[in-house]
């Protein structure tokens, strides 16, 4: 983040001409310790101050405390003790006042917890020490208002280019001197600076992050560390309907900083909410031409696709259908468009009254398989089909998603269980109604009229073949046939009859 060229530090209070303050030299060596903010200078003789000082004081004192020869060096090391366990960054004592030159069990206390120590010379009131750290603290403040207008101006500028918002997530970068990144609503980073800032298992666990927030669908702002960066998120976009997220790899950041991200996330939930008014336009269109694919007539969507995202995909596409939620669809559809831009002329796709249609090129199905994985879906994928035979393809999709899991299915994998697979249980319970006066037969008296029906159908209605796949004699078939004619009602000569019994029995078992 950018700082103020005058930090009130204690290096710089020491570095000051005016007030010639010089530093112990022992305490010269912990140079760390010189850079610590200084909030406020403050004077007491109280052989203890602690009550009234807060973290981040110089205190100044003349010694008063310090009786000459009677406080022990026990006593003057729990002196300089409670100041720094106080947080005092640093301690000044005035000579000639009441002392001359700064007592040696001092030095010593103070050389002992590293607590600076410098000596303000007789000619140097207090007053002054106290005013050059105020005029700093102003000029820093004052530096820190000018910087944060200029950034405000310059994020203001940003918003007005042609990719407003990427724009302005790399000017916030810039002006707080770190690394930003805008996550999508479905927590896939969209935009980022500088690019490829983060190293991959980082970007991997605030992703994750990212996504957590975004399920929980609340509002809100957080910071959490990340090996050993510190980051924070704010949420874009109303409570139950976020757009996404900006992340800030820094953890705490100051008054003015914070403002320019309050400004920043403003202008973006403002930006998103006006691009989800044009997806909802983009997405109706986007629906029509899926519609007019339908009637196996491509021409209307290759017209419009052409002039609005590129060429449609080069056939041979194969076609997917989602079992897409309406509370998902946006979410889905911004990811989709998401690679439209990215690759023109390698994805379509529009929501139909069935679910949301993708169409790619046979040979890459990475946005689909992408999708699936990313939104836990059931998807379907149809065989590889010309834009002419869309409606079949689309038939074929339906069937492989609904008789498939979570992720993607084939139409392919799901063909090879034959029609039969395909038949729902109403099937099975018709099938199992039409040959249950042969089963209940076969339960009452031990027979196997059904085994035998089966094994009959099955050797093309062969009694020679049926009697010795059964082990008995072709007479016996023919009794038995003629048994179960008699129990189904049902003439075994009719091939249409014939063939119903044959799928009955497969359907049923």
């Amino acid at each position: 983040m950018a700082a103020a060229p005058e930090t009130p530090t204690l290096r710089a209070l020491l570095g000051r001409a005016d007030l010639q303050l010089t530093l112990d030299g022992e305490s010269a060596r912990h140079n760390r310790l010189l850079d610590r903010a200084v909030r406020w200078v403050h004077n007491s003789d109280l052989a203890d101050p602690t009550p009234f000082l807060s973290e981040g004081v110089v205190l100044l004192t003349t010694g008063t405390q310090f009786a000459e020869g009677v406080d022990s060096d026990a006593d003057v090391h729990a002196y300089v003790s409670r100041l720094k366990e106080r947080g005092v960054v640093g301690l000044g004592f005035g000579t000639e006042v009441v002392r001359d030159g700064i007592p040696p069990q001092l030095i010593d206390a103070c050389r002992a917890t590293q607590t600076p120590l410098f000596e303000v010379p007789y000619r140097t009131p207090f007053i002054a020490v106290a005013r050059a750290n105020a005029e700093a603290i102003a000029a820093a403040s004052y530096a820190r208002r000018s910087w944060a207008l200029a950034a405000q101006r310059a994020i203001a500028l940003a918003a007005l280019r042609a990719d407003g918002l990427g724009a302005t997530v790399a000017e916030l970068a810039r002006q707080l001197d770190t690394w930003v990144g805008l996550f999508d609503a479905a927590g896939e980073l969209s935009r980022e600076h500088p690019a490829g800032g983060l190293a991959a298992t980082t970007a991997d666990s605030l992703r994750s992050e990212v996504i957590a927030v975004l399920h929980r669908g609340a509002r809100a702002g957080s910071s959490l560390p990340i090996g050993d960066t510190a980051f924070s998120l704010q949420t874009l976009g109303r409570g139950g309907h976020l757009r996404g997220v900006i992340a800030i790899a820094a953890g705490d950041l100051d008054q003015e900083g914070r403002r320019l991200v309050t400004s920043v996330i403003a202008m973006a939930g403002l930006a998103l909410e006006q691009q989800q008014g044009l997806s909802k336009a983009r997405n109706s269109l986007r629906a029509g031409l899926a519609q007019s694919l339908l009637g196996d007539d491509p021409s209307l969507a290759r017209r419009i696709s052409k002039d609005l995202w590129g060429p449609l995909p080069a056939a041979p596409v194969v076609v997917a259908i989602t079992d897409l939620a309406s509370a998902r669809v946006d979410a889905v559809s911004e990811r989709l468009e998401l690679r439209a831009e990215e690759r023109r002329g390698s994805v379509f796709f529009g929501r139909t009254d069935d679910g949301l249609v993708v169409v790619v090129p046979a040979d890459d199905r990475s946005p689909i398989v992408e999708v699936a994985e990313l939104f836990s879906l059931r998807v379907g994928v149809s065989e590889p089909t010309t834009y002419e035979r869309v409606s079949s393809a689309i038939g074929q999709a339906l069937l492989a998603r609904d008789r498939g899991l979570t992720g993607v299915s084939n139409f392919a994998d799901v063909a090879h269980g034959g029609v039969f697979s395909a038949l729902t249980d109403d099937a099975r319970t018709l099938a199992l109604a039409e040959l249950a006066p042969l089963s209940e037969y076969d339960a009452e008296n031990g027979t196997e009229l059904v085994v035998m029906l089966r094994t009959w159908l099955d050797n093309d209605c062969s009694h020679e073949a049926s009697a010795r796949a059964l082990g008995v004699h072709r007479h016996t078939v023919r009794t038995r046939l003629a048994l179960a004619e008699k129990l189904l009602g049902r003439d075994l000569s009719s091939f249409a009859i014939r063939a119903e019994l044959w799928a009955s029995l497969r359907v049923a078992q």
